[in-house]
């Protein structure tokens, strides 16, 4: 491993103290010069071996300044290629950082690519100094719904939202929660249960802003959330120290996870073959996050998906990891100030919780 420039540079200037110092001395002048004129000329009376004997101190002293020279020359020669090549390496890093950004910019072109050439062109774009968002209108044989493309700027943009921002509450609903936090885009997120008197509190785990609001370890259950970087990540969680080893900020809980790495995961027997409304969340090799509600229950118009079919029109989108969010009544989605699919119960449903994209 190469050294840090840093270090090398103090470790010359230990190494070079001493012969820059000497070479100073000779270099500001010949301390030969200095010499009186009677120390360099040698009496009348001086002998042969006295003078040999000053001839010689002076010959060292071009010797030792012939060889401190000399060091100096290597170890600045030596500096200057270290300088090089950690130029070079400097160099080398930027071009890689610029090569991955290009990159980045050239995987998300082709992600719109294979989305336009599935879905047609976007009903809708927004290009926010926060995030990106693309949203496409999803009309399969049986069933019809809303997806979004979504690339985050800023990972603040992302947030959870619980209804009235509290845990127990009789619910918001999703076009509430949009316009509330001024939210470019929402859905319906996390699971919830409704005791008798009509409030709801979340099921599983919840984490509101680094915050866990809620936490129960149900192992049917799969925590979908966002780290600090805006990454999706998910699955079981066991403990609370799990959650602030991840850097997650948002989170809810619901069933069953649909894919881990490109992969279809077992669906419960409970859930198999059922057709519903359908409320999904995902992302791609590159970060980018899918978010589809698929309206179902209606006749005529759609009639809703199997987690079976969502599995596999998600392997198409070449998406790598998702889950399965709150569905039925509960699944809506808002863009830009109104409900844009057909909630099956005919009108919105209060929820516990909502995702939210700011512009």
């Amino acid at each position: 491993m190469r050294p840090v420039p840093g270090k090398i540079h103090r470790f010359f200037a230990f190494l070079l103290a001493p012969a820059v110092g000497f070479l100073l001395a000779f270099s500001q002048a010949n301390p030969v010069d200095k010499l009186p004129v009677e120390q360099l000329t040698p009496p009348a009376e001086a002998t042969g071996k006295q003078v040999a004997a000053l001839m010689k101190q002076l010959d060292d002293a071009n010797v030792q300044l012939r060889q401190t020279s000399s060091i100096i020359g290597e170890i600045r020669s030596r500096a200057d290629k270290e300088k090089q090549e950690y130029e070079e390496q400097h160099k080398s890093i930027n071009n890689l950082l610029e090569a991955s950004k290009s990159q980045t910019q050239k995987s998300a072109d082709v992600l719109d690519t294979i989305l336009s050439s599935m879905l047609g062109n976007p009903v809708g774009q927004s290009f926010g100094p926060n995030a990106i968002v693309k949203v496409y209108s999803l009309e399969e044989a049986g069933y019809r719904g809303y997806m979004a493309k979504v690339r985050l700027k800023n990972p603040n943009a992302l947030r959870m939202v619980l209804a009235h921002d509290a845990v127990r509450s009789k619910g918001e609903t999703t076009s509430s929660a949009g316009k509330r936090t001024g939210a470019v885009l929402a859905i319906n997120a996390g699971g919830f249960m409704k005791d008798k008197n009509g409030y709801l509190t979340p099921l599983g785990i919840t984490v509101v802003d680094g915050k866990i609001r809620t936490f129960s370890t149900n192992t049917n259950l799969s925590f979908v959330g966002f780290n600090n970087k805006g990454r999706l990540v998910g699955g079981k969680i066991t403990s609370q120290q799990q959650i602030a080893q991840q850097g997650i900020l948002q989170g809810a809980s619901f069933l069953p996870t649909l894919l881990k790495d490109g992969k279809r995961m077992p669906i419960p027997r409970e859930w198999a073959n059922a057709r519903q409304p359908r409320t999904l969340i995902g992302h791609f090799d590159n970060g980018d996050l899918l978010l589809i509600v698929i309206d179902g229950r209606r006749k005529g118009w759609s009639s809703g998906v199997t987690l079976e079919e969502a599995q596999r029109k998600l392997q198409e989108f070449h998406v790598v990891d998702a889950y399965n969010l709150d569905g039925g009544g509960s699944s809506a989605f808002y863009y830009k100030g109104r409900i844009l699919n057909r909630p099956s119960d005919g009108r919105e449903r209060p929820v516990v919780s909502n995702l939210v994209i700011m512009p």
